[in-house]
């Protein structure tokens, strides 16, 4: 029986820790892919020399090859370049539009049955770029930004809780930024709401702090972004395609009228198993959480139509 195979796009922080997660799960052969093809074999073979140690048995290969990718089952992509001082947003847009729009092509044309999942900044931008490129339905593009934004969440709830956090159960809505939406009141901490375990004052800090999580971790590092929770979040979302898992997570998708919303990618619960996206539940929002639901995406397609004007 065929091993699925996981390719990762970028051979960056984001990116070699996506093969890392990927191969210490076993969840498949592992391939990763960089322009700097030596640095993308070295970290691979790196890593493959880990497995004795740890245990894991993945064949870790990579290179700049496409080919090396051929017949992935599922394709993370991480490549872009973060936005440096004197960049504007449309400098960034274009320039990581034309990287994604590379990437994604090559990977539907060596892997025509994958399940895309993007990881590249602006995330929710960089999604109707990798759809448009690649050509596939919307079941197999899928971003990865709520999984990361509900487990800043859910660390932030079980710290000030002093809980475990694999009993605060959260998650975010919306598009990956400043307009994100936390949802505190679909909130449980084995079982109980939130808002009687926490005043209302401190859940909206918590919130704020959630909003503002990428951005904290920049100012600490100086020099660069988060990885570590980027990765593990991605590799969560391709362990649910590649073992079926039927899982429940946030996700972000191209909406078809779901709450609202019609030809724009935009972060909502979905349900991942073999297919990719294979469900989109709808659940109830409150006036004050449409609102915010609804700023977010518009936050989004502005982006959207700001990549349609340079061309992009």
């Amino acid at each position: 029986m065929r091993r699925p195979k996981i390719s990762v796009i970028g051979a960056g922080f984001v990116g070699s820790t996506c093969a890392h997660w990927a191969a210490s799960k076993e969840l498949g052969d592992v391939v990763l892919l960089d322009i700097n093809g030596d640095a993308a074999k070295g970290k691979a073979l790196d890593l493959f020399e880990a497995s004795p140690v740890e245990g894991f048995d993945s064949k870790v290969v990579g290179g700049s090859d496409y080919a090396l990718t051929a017949d992935s089952d599922v394709v993370i992509i991480t490549a872009g370049l973060p936005r440096k001082p004197g960049m504007s947003r449309d400098d960034l847009l274009s320039t990581n539009a034309k990287i994604v729009k590379d990437c994604a092509a090559q990977a539907a044309k060596h892997s025509p049955q994958s399940v895309l999942i993007i990881v590249s900044n602006p995330l929710d931008a960089m999604c109707h770029v990798a759809m448009s490129a690649s050509g596939f339905p919307r079941e197999r593009v899928l971003g990865m930004a709520g999984v990361l934004d509900g487990a800043r969440f859910r660390s932030f709830i079980a710290e000030a809780l002093d809980a475990s956090v694999e009993d605060v159960q959260a998650f975010v809505f919306g598009g990956h930024g400043d307009t994100m939406v936390p949802m505190p009141r679909y909130v449980s901490v084995g079982g109980i709401p939130l808002q009687q375990l926490l005043s209302k004052e401190k859940i909206d800090a918590i919130v704020d702090r959630t909003r503002k999580g990428g951005a904290e971790i920049v100012n600490l590092l100086k020099t660069g972004s988060a990885y570590y929770a980027p990765a593990a979040s991605a590799v969560q979302m391709a362990e649910a395609i590649v073992r079926d898992k039927k899982r429940y997570l946030p996700c972000a998708v191209y909406l078809k009228g779901e709450y609202g919303v019609n030809d724009l990618f935009c972060g909502v619960i979905a349900k991942l198993g073999a297919k990719g996206l294979e469900g989109v539940p709808t659940l109830e929002l409150n006036s004050e959480e449409k609102v915010m639901f609804e700023k977010s995406a518009a936050a989004v397609k502005e982006l959207v139509d700001a990549m349609a004007k340079l061309g992009v």
